[in-house]
């Protein structure tokens, strides 16, 4: 089995779960129960990606300047600066946690 093979499935996976979407009736889709897991599952998916891209290196837990760019961005967050200020927030965070000898 190639590597073509796999991409292959892979979108076609996709293309079936979005027309699957088109095809379940709507009143399936207006559920509530059906609102609040598709709204969990969103979060709980964008946090994992978050955290594996926060601390983690191939197989392994790095703590590095990552860390520090993600807690600074986070307190700038939480004191609601505008998002570009907590692109640069985290930057000089990172920045610094470096210079600072943090790998």
């Amino acid at each position: 089995m190639t590597t073509w093979f796999w991409l292959g499935g892979a979108c076609l996976v996709a293309f079936l779960t979005k027309l699957l979407g088109y095809l379940v009736p709507e009143t399936v889709l207006d559920s509530p129960a059906l609102r609040n897991g598709s709204a969990a599952a969103t979060v709980g998916l964008l946090t994992a990606l978050v955290v594996t891209n926060t601390v983690a290196s191939g197989q392994h837990l790095v703590l590095d300047a990552r860390i520090a760019a993600f807690v600074a961005a986070a307190l700038a967050l939480a004191l609601r600066v505008p998002f570009l200020g907590v692109v640069v927030v985290g930057t000089l965070a990172a920045a610094l946690a470096r210079m600072a000898g943090m790998a």
